[in-house]
């Protein structure tokens, strides 16, 4: 006993449908496929499509800015304690790591905050303000080295000497403003090359 093989497979996916006459001209490519009428959607699968028509989805949307930004931050505060504990036990500085600081900020703000001018600018702000902690951080580092104390208490109790010493520092050595503007374009770069 033979069992007759299932009909072959047709262009629009229903086996019973009409199939293509052997002969004659190929179907020309803005023409409807044989058996369908204009008005009739193509029927897709074997069992036929789902439901057809409908509103087009709506299309994705783009970067999120505050989370493009809460990222930044993170980021920006994970290298500001890095480059902290690097200046404060080196006692020197880094250019390349202020940049990279500024770059990562301003690449990962602007990866999730999509291409907004906000998160541009706000990335080269938090990457300042990062540049500033680190330098906060080093200074608190090499006093409470240097005296033996607690570096949160340093940190806490003693901030205003903190400041105090940073403007003490921006004064002697003028290029610690090379690495505040490195920080800046590093953030500018790196959200330049995301967006």
């Amino acid at each position: 006993m033979s069992y007759s093989a299932p009909p072959p497979q047709q262009p629009g996916g229903n086996p019973y449908g009409q199939a293509p006459g052997p002969y004659g001209q190929p179907q020309q490519p803005n023409q409807f496929p044989q058996g369908q009428f204009p008005g009739q959607q193509p029927q897709g699968g074997q069992f036929g499509g789902g439901f057809g028509g409908g509103y087009p989805q709506p299309p994705v949307r783009r970067g999120n800015v505050g989370l493009g930004l809460l990222a930044g931050l993170g980021v920006a505060l994970v290298g500001a304690v890095v480059y902290g504990l690097i200046l404060g036990k080196a006692d020197f500085q880094i250019g390349w790591l202020t940049f990279g600081i500024g770059f990562a900020t301003g690449l990962v703000a602007a990866k999730l905050g999509g291409r907004n001018p906000l998160v541009i600018v706000a990335s080269v702000v938090i990457s300042l303000f990062a540049v500033y902690v680190g330098q906060i951080l080093g200074i608190a580092i090499a006093v409470s080295d240097s005296q033996g104390l607690d570096l949160m208490s340093v940190l806490t109790k003693n901030f205003a000497q903190l400041n105090e010493l940073f403007k003490l520092v921006l004064d002697e050595k003028p290029i610690q403003f090379l690495f505040f503007g490195l920080g800046g374009v590093g953030a500018f770069a790196g959200a330049k090359k995301a967006s």
